[in-house]
């Protein structure tokens, strides 16, 4: 393969796909998958709050042990790789077209169990290998690549968000047909990037290097607590957004469309925030995308039933504001982890760990505290919709204030990138 990647494989466009993937079993699963529980067993929103909040303690633990993996397993990623994508692809066919062979609460443990490890551990490569990838792209390689990869995430996003309502009308149950054709697409993907992985990535040995070089580096570390902070909001606001429409907006129906216009601002605007990075600087358009947020989702505490439209304009905003998050945030990442350390696999399990763990506490935090508040659906008492407009909305206002007060005091070189 040609330095620089012009084959099928090492152009972006196929970072870009596999991306794509990649995010159809990220943040949508912990959109969709409590709420099908929900309403197709019965499940209660405490008890799955509790597994995934569950689930990511085991985070704690396999996430570094995953990076490790990554890490010693190099000089094999490219089976490596195949064999997760094969785990990830019959994990989300366990969880929405297999009926549950054990009890609903297990059996949604289980598969989750083994579709967030495949899941966590083909990130970790991927975002190492993409160090390796944008160190031939020339001096703006980190910011184009990642302006690939998330534009790619975010279509992909946007695509799980819309599955539901665009497969409702096929003569299969929705979320079986989307098991389906993502099991297929990420054979496809694995089969589309199989020569990439064999890209030569810096290997040290000493296999947890990764960490002691993260973690004592001052601008790394405040990087890990801006990620925390950042994906907070977007974690409460993901694991209540079908609630808030149904409930709070008194708009069944809705969901899928406001999902997917939220997904397809933020996939939009994903390359302009590069642009714009690369004029004025990462860290300045960073910051404003970040107060995009804030005002977006304030304005959402004020809304009530009927209020459809305003809402949208709130989801064009926020998704927006979306678009920069994931852009330049992971481009400074991992141009930092280009300096401390090349290899990069165990930092990465550290940005996968941090990314995960926001979802788990808003899981175990929000979804408890809205049933001990009677909330129950449409029909819910008004104090317990009050709370859920309002965790809803100002949860992540309060959060995204702390995100943007931690990177203006973190000394990151914000300079314009020149092409």
């Amino acid at each position: 393969m040609i330095r620089g990647g012009i084959s099928a494989s090492g152009h972006p466009a196929a970072w870009g796909a596999f991306a794509a993937v990649l995010a159809m079993a990220g943040l949508p699963i912990y959109i969709h998958a409590p709420k099908f529980y929900v309403d197709e067993f019965g499940v209660s929103l405490a008890a799955l709050g509790a597994v995934l909040f569950a689930l990511r303690l085991i985070d704690f633990v396999q996430d570094p042990a995953l990076g490790w993996l990554a890490h010693a397993t190099a000089g094999a990623r490219q089976a490596m790789v195949a064999g997760a994508g094969a785990v990830m692809a019959l994990a989300m066919l366990g969880l929405f077209a297999v009926p549950p062979p054990v009890a609903p609460l297990l059996w949604f443990a289980i598969t989750l169990t083994l579709l967030f490890s495949a899941f966590s551990f083909l990130t970790i490569c991927f975002y190492t290998q993409g160090v390796a990838k944008a160190e031939t792209m020339g001096a703006q390689g980190h910011v184009r690549l990642a302006a690939w990869r998330e534009t790619g995430a975010l279509i992909g996003v946007c695509l799980a968000a819309a599955a539901p309502t665009a497969l409702a009308l096929g003569p299969n149950p929705p979320f079986e047909s989307f098991a389906i054709l993502f099991a297929a697409a990420t054979l496809g993907v694995v089969w589309l990037m199989r020569r990439e992985w064999l890209r030569s990535v810096p290997v040290s040995g000493a296999a947890f290097v990764g960490f002691a070089s993260v973690m004592s580096d001052r601008p790394a570390r405040r990087l890990l607590i801006v990620a925390l902070l950042n994906a907070a909001p977007v974690a409460v606001s993901s694991t209540l957004f079908l609630f808030f429409v149904e409930s709070r907006l008194q708009a069944p129906g809705w969901e899928g469309p406001l999902l997917l216009l939220f997904f397809m601002s933020a996939a939009a605007a994903a390359p302009v925030w590069a642009r714009l990075a690369r004029a004025h600087g990462e860290k300045r358009m960073l910051l404003t995308g970040m107060a995009l947020a804030v005002v977006a989702f304030g304005f959402a505490a004020t809304l009530g039933p009927g209020d459809i439209l305003p809402f949208a304009l709130i989801c064009l905003a926020s998704g927006a504001a979306l678009g920069a998050d994931l852009t330049l945030l992971s481009a400074i990442f991992a141009r930092r982890m280009a300096r401390i350390v090349p290899e990069a696999a165990t930092g990465f399990a550290l940005w996968a760990f941090v990314s995960k763990a926001t979802l788990a506490l808003a899981a175990i935090t929000v979804l408890p505290f809205l049933e001990w508040q009677g909330f129950t659906g449409p029909e819910s008492p008004p104090q317990a919709l009050l709370a859920l407009g309002l965790t809803y909305a100002l949860l992540p206002c309060l959060l995204k204030l702390l995100a943007i007060a931690t990177l203006a005091t973190t000394p990151l070189k914000s300079e314009p990138l020149h092409a």
